[in-house]
């Protein structure tokens, strides 16, 4: 195995190119531009993958409807969710070493 191959002197160029003062603050600029201009264009938005999670959500039988629009809840809101399903998963891991499985769909949240 060579100690300079060609990864290793393919990696030392990127980073020493990558490197100068010139490139950060081009990058630099990208970035600014993109924090500028993306809410304009709608770069950012969302709003289409939460609607089409939403639907999966609300079409799946057994589903807790109570999901839908998360990205709206409040922390505190969140918290008391993640705390339920954080015990869900617990209970869920303890039955797969009981050699229970876990693929039930409870009825309460």
């Amino acid at each position: 195995m060579q100690n300079n191959s060609w990864y290793s002197q393919f990696a030392k160029a990127i980073s020493h190119f990558c490197g100068r003062p010139i490139i950060v603050v081009f990058a630099v600029l990208v970035i600014l531009i993109w924090i500028i201009t993306g809410p304009l264009f709608g770069f950012s938005d969302t709003k289409a993958l939460q609607l089409k999670l939403d639907e999966l959500i609300r079409s799946t039988k057994g589903a807790h409807n109570a999901l839908l629009d998360l990205e709206e809840l409040e922390e505190d809101q969140l918290e008391r969710f993640r705390t339920k399903y954080e015990a869900l998963a617990t209970a869920a891991r303890k039955s797969l070493e009981e050699g229970i499985q876990d693929t039930d769909t409870p009825e309460t949240l």
